[in-house]
């Protein structure tokens, strides 16, 4: 079976059933403040640090950066597929192209209806980094 990236991985339930994403199951994050479910993986912000969980298929691993290594969020609605990238003291954020999003290990990527939850990590993330 071909798993195409706009698809939800079936593996990997979420709230709102469709594709692309969804606040996400707080379960394995109990402690985390946002949980968002994205096409290519979870995103948890917590108080010291934001944990981007990937799905199987991903060519990343997991990843866990604290909050003093961020300098900045970048999110990107996105006509149909949207982004949050982190951007972390050390890495040359990804540019993407004219047509393509950015692609790194510090990027998750969403549909329509993960917009409102990626919002809500992109602001729970400044919050945090400002103190």
């Amino acid at each position: 079976m071909v798993r195409l990236p706009w698809r939800d991985d079936p593996d990997e339930p979420t709230e709102s059933g469709g594709p692309g994403g969804s606040v996400g199951s707080h379960d394995a994050h109990p402690d985390a403040v946002v949980v968002c479910s994205f096409q290519d993986g979870t995103l948890a912000v917590y108080e010291d640090d934001v944990v981007i969980e990937r799905v199987e298929r991903s060519r990343f691993d997991d990843t866990t950066v604290p909050l003093a290594d961020i300098r900045g969020v970048d999110h990107e609605r996105g006509i149909t597929i949207g982004y949050v990238q982190l951007e972390v003291v050390g890495v040359e954020p990804d540019a993407g192209g004219l047509f393509s999003d950015p692609v790194n290990a510090y990027t998750v990527h969403f549909g329509r209806d993960g917009r409102d939850c990626a919002q809500q990590a992109r602001d729970a993330i400044l919050e945090r980094m400002s103190g």
